[in-house]
């Protein structure tokens, strides 16, 4: 019985294989410092907070309370799930590429240190890039915000809204549309940067040929809590009035050329002023803000042609 059995073990010695054991490799340990010296590019390591200086291109200039005090309890539950982006400085210290939300709910939790993504950026317009970008795509910046985000790539950066539109992964309408908001007056900005107004409602505003008429149209807005088919319903109105009034209005007269600068205006989404000389002669000025818009204008002008 006992050979049996001895025979039996062999057979199956045979026929079952052990498993060979899998090497894994050790753990990077190796430091920071060392690590950033050898550039080792996309390194994820914890950094001590106060090493962190604020990203200087910051493109957020609003912190939802309340949203930050969410962030913070997520963190005490789950901790810091998408680490913070930087570059190393020059002194030791680290300059925050995106992340500026993690930053200061870890600070406010006491933290001491915090997950970081260090890369290699030895330009500033590539940081100005690199932490506008970043933010766009992860961060809940509100119409305005991105205004700006994108008005810095175009004057900053030196980037045309073809360029900024492939980079964040929009279409070159959605950017200029955009661009546009920042046309519109101080106190309609506001209300966008504090959510009691849309972008659709901006978008229908942008298009009024100057700010005391799209002021009148926001008041409207406000006081009657009107939606955005409504406001566009408006402004479609008003400008089928100023069209009436340029067509009956008589050649020459002033408040023609007043009436058509508005009605221009309109179809433009921008200033235009028209200048009548004593000699019958003028001149139409159009005005642009910047390269982004000044393409705009080209591309409205130019399917004239077409």
């Amino acid at each position: 019985m006992s050979k049996a059995k001895g025979g039996l073990g062999k057979g199956l010695s045979a026929l079952i294989r052990p498993v060979p054991q899998v090497q894994r490799p050790a753990p990077d340990t190796t430091p920071i410092d060392q690590a950033v010296e050898r550039k080792v590019d996309g390194l994820t390591t914890h950094i001590e907070i106060a090493k962190i200086r604020p990203n200087p291109y910051q493109p957020r200039a609003d912190f939802d309370q309340q949203a930050l005090d969410e962030l913070k309890e997520s963190i005490k539950q789950k901790g810091i799930i998408q680490p913070v982006t930087v570059r190393r400085g020059h002194d030791g210290m680290y300059e925050l590429i995106s992340g500026e939300r993690r930053i200061r709910a870890s600070t406010e939790l006491g933290l001491q240190t915090i997950p970081a993504y260090v890369i290699e950026v030895k330009r500033d317009e590539e940081m100005l890039e690199l932490a506008l970008i970043e933010n766009l795509q992860r961060e809940h910046l509100n119409p305005i915000e991105i205004a700006i985000s994108y008005q810095r790539l175009s004057h900053d950066v030196g980037l045309t809204a073809e360029e900024i539109a492939q980079k964040v992964s929009k279409d070159r309408t959605t950017v200029v549309n955009f661009l546009r908001l920042l046309k519109l007056p101080a106190k309609i900005q506001d209300a966008l940067r504090k959510g009691s107004l849309t972008m659709g409602h901006a978008r229908a505003l942008v298009s009024l040929p100057d700010e005391r008429v799209q002021l009148r149209f926001f008041e409207r807005i406000v006081k009657k809590d009107l939606n955005v088919r409504q406001v566009e319903k408006l402004v479609r109105d008003y400008g089928k009035k100023t069209e009436t009034k340029v067509r009956h209005l008589p050649k020459g007269s002033l408040n023609a050329a007043e009436s058509v600068a508005e009605s221009m205006q309109k179809i433009l989404a921008t200033k235009v002023r028209v200048n009548v000389h004593d000699s019958g002669r003028g001149e139409i000025v159009i005005e642009f803000y910047n390269s982004a818009d000044l393409e705009r204008l080209f591309d409205l002008i130019a399917s004239i042609e077409q």
